[in-house]
C-alpha cells in the first residue's frame, strides 16, 4: 500500500500576513474551485505553517482570501490532529469557557489571555470536495475557533478584553511590525 506524503514536503513557504493586513480583516470567500490550485495552496499552506512553528493557518494568514485552514494540533491528551478543511463551518462550541494563552503566526512573539470553549466542531470538505467533520477538545478546540476566527475576519487580538488587551495594544505597538500596521 502506498503512504501519502507528508503534508508541506513538496510546498514553498509563502509570506505571512501581519496583523494589520487588510486580509486578516475581511471575511474570506467560499472556496467554487477544486483541484491542482487549491491541493497547491494547501501544501503551501502546510510548509508555511511547519516553517513557521504554528499549529493552524488560515489561508488569509498567507494573503490568500478564501475559506481553508491547515493544522497539526496536539489535544490536551497529546493526541495529533493533522488534516484540512476547506468552506469550514464553526458548528459547535461548547463546554466549559477557558481563558488560555493564545497566540498567532500573523502575531508573531505574542500571546495573550484569549477566553475559548473547551469543545468545538468544525465542518466543511476536504480538497476533493468530500465532506468533513472534525471535533476537538481541549487546545484543538482552541485552534479549531482560531482558525475559523481568521477566515471570518477576526483575529485572537479582537477578543482579548480588558487589562490584557492594553497589555496587547501596548506590545504590538512596540514591535516593528505593530509600528508599521499603525501608519497604514
Amino acid at each position: 500500500m502506498r503512504q501519502r506524503p507528508i503534508p508541506g514536503t513538496t510546498g514553498l513557504v509563502r509570506t505571512m500576513s501581519l496583523l494589520g493586513d487588510p486580509v486578516l480583516h475581511s471575511a474570506c470567500a467560499e472556496v467554487t474551485a477544486f483541484g491542482p490550485e487549491l491541493d497547491r495552496l494547501i501544501e503551501d499552506m502546510f510548509a508555511t505553517m511547519y516553517a513557521a512553528q504554528g499549529v493552524g493557518l488560515a489561508a488569509n494568514q498567507i494573503g490568500v482570501g478564501q475559506r481553508v485552514f491547515v493544522y497539526d494540533c496536539p489535544d490536551d491528551e497529546d493526541v495529533r490532529h493533522v488534516g484540512h478543511v476547506v468552506n469550514p463551518r464553526l458548528v459547535e462550541a461548547d463546554g466549559d469557557e477557558f481563558l488560555g494563552p493564545e497566540g498567532c503566526l500573523s502575531l508573531p512573539g505574542l500571546e495573550a489571555g484569549t477566553a475559548r470553549f473547551d469543545r468545538a466542531v468544525v465542518e466543511g470538505v476536504t480538497s476533493d470536495g468530500s465532506p468533513v467533520r472534525i471535533e476537538g477538545t481541549g487546545f484543538f478546540a482552541r485552534c479549531l475557533q482560531h482558525e475559523c476566527d481568521h477566515l471570518d475576519g477576526t483575529v485572537y487580538a479582537d477578543r482579548v478584553t480588558g487589562l490584557r488587551a492594553r497589555l496587547l495594544r501596548r506590545a504590538i505597538r512596540k514591535t516593528s511590525w505593530g509600528r508599521a500596521a499603525a501608519q497604514r
